[in-house]
């Protein structure tokens, strides 16, 4: 370091300590002259401070009790408005109440009105009637009647269209289209019409017609047979090759019939080589015939070989001769008891692509059948078996490869809950399940049916383990809205409780059946109401009243109420102003019932084709001239144990109806009352007054038109 440097730095050293102490005492000795306005300052400073944090807190307080307010104020106008839209719609349901009941009042003050009118034009008019046969007058001269029943005006059916004539001349038998055709020239230049013979059922007139007139039928008609039906018909070799002379036959159907041989087949199979449809059930073929299918019958989808028990397991593998029959679609193997399982082998290599399988009666049906059956027919859709006792739950997991929609069983004790738990994974499209009889079943199946969303039809009849618990949460699933048909007969732990929940749920239900559900009351009826799409119920063996639930079931057709002693005329008079439509009708078992109630159901349901009124003991021959006059479709009428009624009286019924029933005894004590309706109590109290005659007349006909025929 040189000393100009040292100089240097000694000297600004000093200055600036100088410059520090000089400031600092000028600090000290100089005193402020604006500390007070700098302290105000400071003091204003301090205030705004303050001032502004009390006005903060005040604002936070202030700002808190608004928005609690504001929010009370919301509450309380959304519950304002909440309770004038609950007392709008009050005032609306009120209003739509008094006008439903009106409504309602007016519906049935117009049935009732109508009914008394149609009753008395009933009366008047067969009171007419009555005082016309007495004075031999004709009803055309009384001009009270013809007010009353009107004048039915002429109709000549033959100047209708081609195409209505045919329409109208298919509903008839054989035995009735030959009577018309003896009618008049025009009414015989009718039944000629071609369309007409393109379906001949020998069947209906097997006792009557002959084997001439059969020949002589298939060979006027041979071009324009297209199926042909000789059910139980007693036919010899000349008559059956005469079917070969029809070469457009698409179906036959030769069950029952006890001539029918190896060699008939062989005629008809030459001559009829484009049969769809063939029904051999219960008659005597053998292998030779089943060598005969696959060779003639190539386009073959519909065959039938139940009880058939001359044909082997050898027989079936000729199915797969030639062409083979590899379009059967539908198969019916039902009695046919001697089939083994290299049997149901020898079906699966011939017909891959069956889709229905019917095995009903078939004690000798295992589990390893089936397996060997859906190896390779993997196309079934639907299985019926019924009376096959040895299927078990092992046979159901087998066809889990086929895509299932209809499903079958009947009587069966080893099928349990286990078949139905991956149900809606292995068969999601299953739309019919049929399980009656099988006492394993319980409540668990019912919970794994509920995911199914295409089931239509479900049949638990005699599932006696069936409860409540098990139907709620099946109704609990989608299955609910789809379902259209539920049997639930003998599910005797049934009650109130399930009968509400499915009229809240079904809502598309048309068929139901609640037989012998001894704890369903009238509670429960009630809310079958609700279902406006019943067509069909069964409450026979309930405890119900005379108006449960016909007021709301005005398109009832078939309606079941036997052995409900407890009913009166009250339910038939119910049935005759609400229920006008009903075509099947079963009061079996109700001792109440009198000609009255019969009466007005004469008089207001004239479609009622089927009638069982047996065990109605005050019912008389007044009841049967009621219904020839009223209910002019009926066709099946059953009165056993109608002792009131005469032998002259069912014997003239018999000749207007096809089937009827007669039993001029005493009520059996299964019935559970005497001959005077009066209830049982002891079996060793009763003593019958007659013996146990019966007369039954069963398919009856006009003998005149037979020997027309």
């Amino acid at each position: 370091m040189t000393p100009e440097l040292m100089i240097k730095a000694c000297t600004f050293y000093t200055g600036h300590l100088v410059k520090t102490h000089f400031c600092t005492w000028r600090d000290i000795a100089i005193p402020l002259t604006n500390e007070d306005d700098i302290l105000a300052e400071k003091m204003e400073k301090a205030m705004k401070y303050d001032n502004f944090r009390l006005q903060k807190h005040i604002f936070r307080l202030w700002h808190s009790f608004t928005e609690g307010q504001k929010k009370l104020l919301t509450d309380t106008l959304l519950r304002i408005k909440k309770m004038c839209h609950h007392y709008k719609l009050i005032a609306i349901l009120i209003k739509w109440r008094d006008k439903a009941r009106h409504k309602y009042k007016k519906r049935e003050d117009e049935l009732m009105l109508k009914h008394e009118l149609q009753l008395l034009k009933w009366r008047s008019k067969l009171k007419l009637k009555v005082v016309a046969k007495e004075e031999f007058i004709f009803p055309e001269q009384s001009a009270s009647e013809v007010f009353l029943a009107g004048e039915i005006p002429k109709c000549d059916i033959s100047l209708l269209p081609e195409s209505v004539i045919s329409q109208i001349f298919a509903y008839l038998t054989l035995r009735d289209i030959v009577i018309c055709g003896q009618v008049c020239h025009s009414w015989m230049l009718m039944t000629q019409g071609s369309s007409l013979w393109n379906s001949i059922d020998f069947s209906a007139v097997k006792n009557i017609i002959t084997e001439k007139c059969i020949v002589s039928t298939l060979q006027r008609w041979r071009l324009n047979v297209l199926r042909l039906n000789f059910r139980g018909c007693v036919l010899r070799l000349k008559t059956l090759r005469s079917v070969s002379l029809c070469r457009n036959l698409q179906e036959l159907n030769v069950s029952d019939c006890p001539t029918l041989t190896d060699e008939s087949m062989r005629y008809i199979s030459e001559g009829c080589p484009g049969v769809l449809y063939l029904n051999l059930s219960n008659t005597t073929i053998t292998n030779r015939t089943m060598r005969i299918l696959p060779r003639y019958f190539q386009n073959l989808q519909n065959l039938s070989l139940a009880y058939c028990r001359k044909f082997t397991d050898k027989g079936l593998r000729y199915l797969n001769l030639g062409n083979g029959c590899h379009k059967l679609i539908y198969l019916d193997l039902s009695g046919c008891t001697q089939i083994s399982v290299q049997g149901f082998r020898n079906i699966a290599n011939s017909c891959t692509g069956i889709m229905h399988l019917t095995i009903n009666d078939m004690p000798t049906l295992t589990d390893n059948c089936v397996k060997a059956l859906v190896e390779k027919c993997s196309r079934i859709t639907s299985i019926v078996f019924t009376g096959a006792p040895h299927i078990s739950d092992c046979a159901f997991k087998a066809l889990s490869t086929c895509n299932l929609t209809k499903i079958r069983f009947e009587g069966n004790k080893r099928i349990t809950d286990a078949c139905f738990k991956s149900i809606d994974k292995n068969y999601p499209n299953i739309s019919h399940i049929y399980m009656a009889d099988c006492k394993r079943i319980t409540d668990g199946s019912l919970k794994s049916l509920s995911p199914l969303k295409q089931l239509t039809v479900l049949n638990l009849a005699n599932c006696i383990r069936i409860g409540d618990m098990g139907l709620r949460q099946f109704l609990d699933g989608p299955v609910s809205t789809r379902i259209r048909e539920l049997n639930l007969s003998n599910c005797i732990q049934l009650s109130d409780v399930s009968i509400v929940k499915l009229s809240e749920r079904c809502s598309n239900l048309n068929y139901l059946s609640l037989r012998n559900c001894e704890y369903v009351t009238d509670l429960g009826i009630e809310y079958i109401v609700n279902i406006f799409s019943l067509l069909s119920i069964d409450l026979s063996g309930t405890h119900i009243s005379d108006e449960a639930f016909c007021k709301g079931s005005l398109i009832l057709e078939h309606l079941d109420v036997s052995y409900c002693p407890q009913l009166t005329d009250e339910i038939v008079k119910a049935l005759a102003i609400y229920c006008i439509h009903l075509t099947s009708l079963s009061v079996a078992g109700c001792p109440q019932i009198t000609d009255s109630a019969m009466e007005m159901l004469s008089a207001k349901c004239h479609y009622l084709h089927i009638l069982d009124i047996s065990g109605c003991i005050l019912l008389t021959d007044q009841m049967l001239e009621d219904l020839q006059r009223g209910c002019k479709q009926l066709r099946i009428l059953k009165m056993q144990y109608c002792r009131c009624i005469s032998k002259e009286a069912a014997k003239r019924m018999s000749s207007i109806v096809q089937e009827q029933e007669y039993n001029p005894s005493d009520p059996p004590l299964w019935f559970g009352y005497d001959y005077e309706g009066k209830p049982l109590k002891k079996q060793h109290e009763i003593t019958p007054l007659k013996g146990d005659e019966q007369v039954t007349v069963a398919e009856s006909t006009h003998s005149s038109e037979e020997e027309g025929v």
